[in-house]
């Protein structure tokens, strides 16, 4: 399953990582590429955070896709999920700005939702990728079927323990869709395994807040055999706890990030289920484009997923390597 999977895996996280190197630091980026000459099409992307490399290899893809097409993508970003209110701001900012179209990920759907009626008035076609919204206007929705990434995690959390271990599970900020269903589906995989759940607890997909609730789990659940994170940063976040507190436990993140694969291979980490957010933040430009030129888009495009233990970890670094030129 691992070599099956290993090929889309590898291009997409490799060139994700080559290109992550033009991710701008900070809250938001400048439009990308060389000037385009009057009349090109404006694509405003707001992204729920810039602030960890999965987001910023979702805005390589958005970027890539600028110069590829030769349109100006403007990628915006608040400084962490949490911040779903000036994530809202952003989105407003940028529908005043009259753009062709909006690729958004919004951080909790039901808030982000009603600031789109400028969107709705002036016809401005919306695209959201990694998480979907209830927005009876949308194009497409592009990204991960989450609630099956996260059942693939359970899975293959269970797969290292046994029927009545404890398991904890770290998700996201609450609200937020995508971490929310990665949650649920691992929690399903795991209680099919008869695996107890001592312990769900958010972390905002932040490292430090992870590694904290990470503490505070092992202090008041001392026998925990593993764990599935939402991200990959919460996954690295509860390694760190365990490892200061002498725990050797399978952690399972999400994501496939080049960080979490390092940690695959340093044995920080068990494994990761991968994402392709390259592909989302690039397919998310395209297909505004395609939608703006008259085309018609699938309502749902499924980015689908990888996974990603020591069995192909190295192979998938060694390919980066040779990507970026390391």
């Amino acid at each position: 399953m691992f070599k099956k999977k290993l090929v889309s895996l590898v291009s997409v996280v490799a060139l994700a990582g080559m290109l992550s190197a033009c991710g701008s630091e900070g809250s938001s980026s400048e439009p990308t590429g060389d000037l385009v000459e009057e009349g090109t099409e404006n694509v405003a992307v707001v992204l729920k955070t810039l602030s960890s490399q999965y987001w910023k290899y979702v805005e390589a893809g958005a970027k890539q896709a600028g110069e590829d097409l030769g349109v100006n993508v403007t990628v915006l970003g608040p400084a962490a999920e949490s911040q779903i209110m000036e994530q809202v701001n952003m989105i407003e900012d940028s529908l005043s700005q009259g753009p062709d179209a909006l690729v958004l990920s919004p951080s909790q759907p039901s808030t982000v939702v009603p600031a789109l009626s400028q969107a709705t008035s002036d016809n401005i076609p919306v695209f959201f990728i990694d998480t979907d919204a209830d927005y009876d206007e949308k194009q497409s929705f592009l990204g991960t079927d989450n609630y099956s990434a996260g059942y693939e995690g359970g899975q293959l959390l269970a797969e290292q323990l046994e029927a009545g271990d404890k398991v904890a599970l770290i998700g996201g900020a609450l609200g937020n869709t995508a971490t929310d269903e990665r949650v649920k589906g691992a929690k399903a995989a795991l209680e099919e395994a008869g695996i107890e759940i001592a312990a769900e607890q958010p972390a905002n997909s932040d490292r430090t807040e992870a590694m904290n609730v990470m503490e505070n789990i092992l202090q008041t659940q001392g026998d925990i055999k593993g764990v599935f994170a939402a991200n990959d940063d919460m996954a690295i976040g509860a390694a760190r706890a365990a490892s200061s507190n002498g725990l050797s436990i399978p952690i399972i993140g999400t994501d496939g990030t080049v960080e979490a694969v390092e940690a695959i291979i340093n044995g920080e980490l068990f494994g990761s289920i991968a994402q392709s957010p390259y592909d989302m933040g690039y397919q998310g430009v395209e297909n505004a484009i395609k939608v703006l030129k008259g085309e018609t888009v699938e309502k749902r495009i499924d980015t689908g997923v990888s996974i990603v233990t020591a069995e192909n970890a190295e192979e998938v670094l060694e390919f980066l390597n040779s990507i970026s030129g390391n």
